[in-house]
């Protein structure tokens, strides 16, 4: 493991992992036993959990709450603003943490509940709150969150969107 690139008043706890070229910004907290890998980048103002885990090549915007024991796959994208939560009746001590896969895209202002698992290859669409898991190559957007397209469907209109902005 190796040393991450790291902005002004950031907090890591003990026992933390960092893979190679990780960039964490500014004011973020790190708890406890928490492995982030190869290429991540953590945005300021992030706090994550103890015993997290978060793959390689992530992007994990600014304002972000993983709590203690969520897991996050790899090339994973989660927007600013979003809660990845662990514990369904708070303060139960009962920590059921959310995971998410490989090839993730979570949108804005995101809450994951606790117990829930986000299958690969799936977007959720911003201000969602998913109540339940998500199958592996579904877009879901809502609150509760709802398939609204299939994945092939989002790429296409994601590079229509792209090819007419420019």
């Amino acid at each position: 493991m190796s040393q991450p690139k790291m902005g002004r008043g950031v907090v890591v706890g003990s026992n933390v992992k960092f893979g190679k070229q990780v960039v964490i910004w500014n004011y973020v907290v790190i708890g406890d036993d928490t492995k982030i890998g190869d290429g991540s980048c953590i945005g300021s103002f992030c706090d994550i959990g103890k015993n997290v885990t978060i793959g390689k090549n992530c992007s994990i915007q600014s304002h972000v709450t993983i709590s203690n024991g969520c897991s996050i796959g790899d090339n994973v994208f989660i927007a600013p603003n979003c809660s990845l939560l662990n514990d369904k009746y708070p303060k139960s001590d009962l920590i059921t943490p959310s995971i998410v896969r490989n090839n993730v895209i979570v949108g804005g202002g995101t809450i994951i509940l606790p117990n829930v698992v986000v299958g690969e290859n799936s977007v959720i669409g911003g201000g969602s709150v998913v109540t339940r898991d998500v199958p592996p190559g579904e877009v879901v957007s809502g609150s509760p969150a709802k398939q609204v397209m299939s994945i092939r469907e989002y790429q296409i209109k994601r590079d229509d969107f792209i090819q007419n902005s420019r």
